[in-house]
């Protein structure tokens, strides 16, 4: 719905800028037919033609053909307008937005009779009456964390811990792009977690969730995509991952990357600016212009900026990390203000074309084994310091994949459930590695998550487990940088 909204905008937006083109070309289009015909050299020679017979003939011949020359500007500009709208039309249609696509041409003057337009129009008919809806229970939901920009310096130090849970726990540019190019080329179009959902009141007034409706053409498959800790933590330092995300110059969101010399680099390095390229390329791949759903700690700040209280009032944190430390250090000119600002201004950019943000808890809780009191504390840190950059949200997805309590419903008289609703909540995802699992409760929706991960990539593609064939190759998928993973454990 929130999308569709914005598209309206979009649409209203654009004509009105079609009728100002079409105004400010009939009188540039004016001007230069009075100066090609001689009508606005001189003043005195409009003042000849006024007392001369012979130029005031001139004259009512010249406004003729003024007027015919008016006509044909505006049924230039009025055709052009028309090719605009039949383009941006077939790119609604591409992203199965059927609806929309009719109803942006309906706008176009005598469409009712234009049979251009009536043909767009029955084809996309014809297209959304072959459509068929998605099996809400059969969505996979499938999520990332940062990618790996330099395998080697993320995993060939063995005498590094770190490289371990690198290895294991993140997947590399390479491996994404692969993964996304075989899962669009099988079919997958990604759809937003909330198009799962349609939200009712039944007779008493109570909110009531249910299955959504998606349609999609025969032989396409819908999935949901979340990035977990997108925040380029202190940790990542130094190990070959992007610094942070930034605006180009045209208000594209893409990366820094600072390089093993140390030197910085701008470029798509890691999953939003390389999905939101990749859509762009295809944007059947997207439903209705959907991205992924963003979890977010915050104790080290979001998408790459210190927007934490604690780096602004160390003083106050007794136990404030050396990393947050050493960082201050360094950063001198620090100002939580500006962090914090810039931050938004992503936050912004990402939702405008289309992500959406979740919570993770601000220091990566584990919601099941945390004491209510714990989880009190957590939330009230991620509404101050994460919820003002990035908007409310209704969705969380748990760190470490750790769920309330076993699917199903959940028990409505624990404490820390009904903590979580109060603050809103309704969108509950864990990670099980089932290949789809959700459950509708009455007003609330849960779904379970795949890790596509080091681990689970390299473990099938050297046969030890088959449980991503249903998307992708993982032989063909996996770094041939990568050495091999670790087990678990």
């Amino acid at each position: 719905m929130r999308n569709r909204r914005k598209r309206r905008k979009i649409q209203n937006a654009l004509l009105s800028v079609g009728a100002l083109m079409i105004v400010v070309a009939i009188i540039a289009g004016t001007k230069l037919v009075l100066e090609k015909q001689g009508y606005m050299d001189k003043e005195s020679e409009a003042v000849t033609a006024n007392t001369d017979p012979v130029n005031a003939g001139r004259e009512n011949l010249g406004q003729e053909e003024l007027v015919l020359a008016q006509e044909q500007i505006l049924e230039q500009q009025k055709q052009q307008q028309k090719q605009e709208l039949l383009t941006q039309a077939d790119y609604l249609a591409t992203t199965y937005d059927y609806d929309a696509a009719i109803e942006l041409l309906k706008t176009i003057d005598g469409y009712d009779t234009d049979t251009e337009v009536q043909e767009k129009i029955s084809g996309y008919e014809a297209t959304k009456a072959s459509c068929v809806p998605v099996n809400i229970d059969e969505v996979t939901h499938i999520f990332y964390h940062s990618l790996v920009v330099d395998p080697h310096r993320a995993f060939d130090d063995t005498s590094d811990p770190q490289t371990a849970g690198n290895s294991q726990w993140m997947t590399t540019v390479s491996e994404f792009e692969r993964i996304t190019q075989e899962m669009y080329d099988r079919g997958y179009v990604m759809v937003s977690l909330h198009d799962l959902v349609e939200e009712s009141t039944d007779e008493n007034g109570n909110t009531v969730y249910k299955p959504g409706t998606i349609l999609l053409p025969p032989g396409k498959k819908a999935f949901v995509l979340s990035l977990d800790d997108l925040c380029y933590y202190h940790s990542y330092d130094n190990y070959g991952y992007a610094a942070k995300l930034i605006l180009d110059e045209n208000g594209r969101v893409t990366n820094e990357y600072i390089q093993e010399d140390g030197t910085t680099v701008v470029g798509d390095y890691d999953v939003v600016p390389l999905m939101d390229k990749f859509i762009e390329e295809h944007p059947d791949a997207s439903y209705r212009g959907a991205k992924g759903i963003v979890a977010l700690t915050g104790y080290n700040g979001i998408l790459g900026y210190r927007t934490d209280i604690s780096y602004a009032d160390p003083a106050q944190y007794d136990d404030l990390r050396y990393d947050k430390k050493n960082w201050l250090k360094e950063h001198p000119e620090f100002s939580l203000e500006e962090e914090r600002a810039e931050a938004k201004k992503i936050a912004d950019a990402m939702k405008a074309n289309g992500w959406e943000f979740a919570s993770h808890t601000w220091g990566h809780r584990k919601v099941g084994s945390i004491s209510y009191e714990e989880l009190v504390e957590d939330t009230t840190k991620w509404r101050e310091n994460v919820e003002p950059i990035v908007g409310p949200t209704d969705a969380i997805i748990f760190a470490h994949g750790e769920d309330l309590g076993p699917w199903g419903n959940y028990d409505e008289s624990n404490s820390k459930y009904q903590y979580l609703r109060e603050q809103g909540y309704t969108l509950f995802c864990n990670v099980d590695s089932n290949q789809y699992r959700t459950w509708f409760g009455e007003d609330y929706m849960r779904q379970g998550r795949r890790n596509l991960d080091g681990y689970r990539i390299y473990y099938n593609a050297i046969g030890d487990q088959d449980n991503v064939s249903d998307l992708f190759d993982a032989k063909a998928v996996l770094d041939p940088e990568r050495p091999p993973v670790p087990p678990l454990g």
